[in-house]
């Protein structure tokens, strides 16, 4: 036999696979648990430890561990703790699909990638891969600590069958019976049938079976795949405690109904995960072909690439390699799990009516600071006209902006309505008003973002709704994904126009602004209105603003005004001004803004970062980031207003809006952050800012080396929780606010 010659690629796969060793059938699969990685981690600590950044996909794992955290606390209930697992293994599902998809963009397509931590793409792989199981291993031990709570709070999982009574037993068996077997297929994977395509994120049986009276006995694989549309759990009530019945178990109990007069020799659960990472080829074509270009690149989260396969031990080996050689996995990519697999099923036990009482409750909305009682039924518009409101929600109900629309909608005096929409509740609000505005005469144009990542069916349906009422619908915008939160409603005073607008860093989703942290503005100010119109101009038409007053957009602009107000704060520190940098935003990561604050760091600026998630700047090291701290806050609010504070020698600017600092924001999405001038207002954002610091309940401070460390009140301290404070928020204490002397 001639022997090929290696092609580049085919001989870095092979340096890589001794590296990095795959199994074959013969040999087995290693154990995801047991197996350590091939790479010499010294080695590549080192040059993690070197680097002047933080990986962002490391540092998004040290988020998750921070929110797995808060199920260790003690103020907690055990429903608390539940929901916030549950969170975890819902933010690891999306992690894989959207960031370890991506990576594997790179390595499928022999893309050259150096990671912020130092490391090419493939020992990247198995550097993150490897602290990845080192997570899931963590949430699984604080799964079982769990358990051991679960009777005494009323409930039990129940995975033993042979434990329940007959009588128990018999009603599993009916529910088998009348719903589960009508629903099953076996998909058997041989030389006359094709390996079936299964789904992402769903239970999937892997059976093994032989012919016992064929001659050749070979072994066959089948696939079931467990319906979605069906409860995770079978519910018995036995006397006052709750018993939660997999639906996997169940079908495990009864799975030789599907295979008559064959031998089972092996069954084993899994999930895979597969790529959902895409990128849309824009033109300027955005109605129908758009649309359906979306529609087509979503199906490509059903049919992606495997990145994880996630199995229970004890598994058939035989089995397992089919999957490895077929979806070109190795041992990094398989993770064993002991306990119950797919943690977000804990929401359905969480949900479930007896334990409704158990979660706690928010308390209620309080009135916008500079809003009085008596004003609170007072005329929006009136109100708007008088004074620009700092909403900061929860703890200020949506319920003003919404009040604000629904009026908008049926006042006859305004004239038209026009927004920018990235998320939306399923049942919004929100398009009820913008449907009636339309119904009722008024122009109404709303720009939908579609490629809002998972709710792009919801943006479609809801923006058709509203086309085929008459309203003007924008599509997005060629290249760039639109994420500014903008409104503008435009009314007809006496002889007049008056501009109202609305700009913020949250969604226009009343669901979320409940459990969302944001901040946003309402007012009637000339100077904001002049603005948003000329912006609104640029992003729905063929306008190019000069220049703004009050706003900063990208992705021209926002960058280098970003970087212009730090180099300005750095300025006055060599000068002996007083200086200082306060940024509170959901993930930091672009690069060249990160060497910006190195620099003001360098040049004596005291700077505070709140950064709730990822955050690749690294804080505290000698000589470059001495006067950085960084620390974020994860509790029962998820952190996601944006403020930037710039001292300014004593004349602060402060601007909140809709971007984070990454390269994303900068060059690939439409943003706006607003200038606070308000006196009042810009007191609050410093309140916030300086609370959020103060923090000692939710809060976490940043190490050099990328870690976090819980930070606990000293001794005689008071405890001071953010997510509670900004209920009691009074004018006073917002006044003497300060973040720096």
């Amino acid at each position: 036999m001639v022997k090929l010659k290696e092609s580049p690629q085919e001989k870095e796969r092979r340096q890589e696979t001794e590296l990095d060793p795959k199994t074959s059938p013969e040999k087995g699969v290693f154990s995801a648990n047991t197996h350590q990685p091939s790479y010499p981690d010294k080695r590549l600590s080192t040059i993690i430890d070197q680097s002047r950044y933080i990986s962002r996909d490391l540092s998004w794992l040290k988020f998750n561990e921070r929110v797995l955290d808060q199920c260790r606390s003690s103020r907690r209930n055990l429903f608390e703790k539940c929901k916030f697992l549950a969170i975890s293994a819902s933010n690891l599902d999306e992690f894989f699909t959207i960031r370890v998809g991506s990576l594997y963009n790179y390595l499928d397509y022999d893309k050259e990638r150096l990671d912020y931590s130092g490391l090419r793409e493939r020992p990247f792989r198995a550097t993150l891969l490897s602290k990845a199981q080192e997570f899931v291993k963590e949430q699984y031990q604080v799964f079982a600590e769990l358990k051991h709570q679960f009777k005494r709070n009323g409930f039990s999982i129940v995975s033993e069958l042979d434990s329940l009574l007959e009588t128990e037993q018999a009603e599993i068996r009916r529910y088998f019976e009348r719903t589960l077997f009508p629903m099953l297929t076996p998909m058997v994977f041989d030389s006359f049938h094709a390996f079936p395509i299964l789904r992402p994120q769903s239970l999937i049986f892997g059976v093994v079976t032989i012919n016992p009276h064929s001659e050749k006995r070979a072994k066959k694989a089948s696939f079931i795949q467990v319906p979605q549309n069906l409860p995770r759990f079978y519910v018995i009530e036995r006397g006052t405690e709750l018993l939660f019945i997999p639906i996997e178990e169940i079908i495990r109990k009864h799975i030789e109904s599907l295979y008559r007069n064959v031998k089972i020799l092996s069954v084993d659960v899994f999930r895979i995960t597969r790529n959902g990472d895409f990128t849309l080829d824009e033109s300027d074509d955005m109605e129908a072909d758009f649309i359906e270009e979306v529609r087509q690149k979503l199906k490509t989260r059903r049919t992606g690439r495997v990145v994880r396969l996630e199995i229970q031990p004890g598994f058939s080996k035989w089995l397992v390699n089919i999957l490895i050689h077929r979806w070109d996995i190795d041992h990094y990519n398989i993770f064993e799990i002991n306990e119950l697999l797919d943690l977000t099923a804990l929401w359905e036990i969480i949900k479930h009516p007896e334990f409704k009482t158990k979660l706690p409750v928010s308390p209620a909305p309080v009135l916008p600071l500079g809003i009085h009682q008596h004003e609170r039924e007072a005329d929006i518009f009136e109100l708007i006209r008088q004074k620009d409101i700092l909403l900061h929600h929860p703890y200020n109900s949506f319920e003003w902006v919404l009040r604000l629309l629904e009026e908008a909608a049926e006042d006859p005096n305004v004239l038209s309505i026009k927004m920018t929409i990235y998320r939306l509740s399923r049942h919004s609000r929100v398009t009820e008003a913008l449907l009636k505005a339309a119904e009722n005469g008024k122009h109404v144009s709303a720009l939908f973002e579609l490629k809002a990542r998972f709710d792009e069916e919801n943006n479609i349906r809801e923006a058709q709704r509203l086309q085929k009422a008459g309203c003007y619908i924008i599509y997005g915008i060629g290249g760039y994904k639109t994420h500014t939160k903008l409104l503008q409603i435009v009314r007809k005073e006496n002889d007049e126009v008056r501009r109202y607008i609305h700009i913020t860093s949250g969604n226009y989703n009343e669901d979320t602004a409940r459990l969302y942290t944001d901040v946003g503005l309402l007012s009637a100010n000339e100077t904001y209105a002049q603005d948003v119109s000329e912006f609104f101009n640029a992003i729905t038409g063929h306008s190019i603003p000069n220049t703004y007053r009050y706003l900063i957009t990208s992705p021209h602009d926002m960058r280098q005004a970003l970087i212009q107000l730090i180099r300005q704060e750095a300025e006055n520190a060599k000068q002996g001004k007083p200086s200082g940098i306060c940024i509170k935003i959901n993930s930091l990561e672009d690069r060249i803004v990160i060497d910006e604050l190195y620099a003001a760091s360098q040049a004596g600026v005291p700077v505070k970062l709140i950064v709730r998630g990822i955050c690749c700047l690294r804080p505290q090291r000698a000589g470059l980031s001495d006067n950085i701290a960084v620390r974020s806050i994860v509790g029962d609010y998820l952190e996601h207003s944006r403020l930037y504070y710039f001292h300014n020698a004593g004349e602060p600017l402060i601007y909140g809006g809709s971007a984070d600092v990454m390269v994303r924001s900068f060059e690939r999405r439409i943003e706006s952050l607003f200038l606070i001038v308000d006196p009042l207002a810009k007191q609050q954002a410093i309140y916030i800012l300086a609370s959020c610091w103060r923090d000692n309940v939710n809060a976490y401070e940043m190490q050099e080396d990328g870690s976090y460390v819980k930070i606990k009140p000293k001794q005689g301290e008071r405890l001071f929780n953010v997510h509670k404070e900004f209920y009691r928020v009074t004018e006073k204490a917002v006044t003497q606010a300060k973040l720096f002397d």
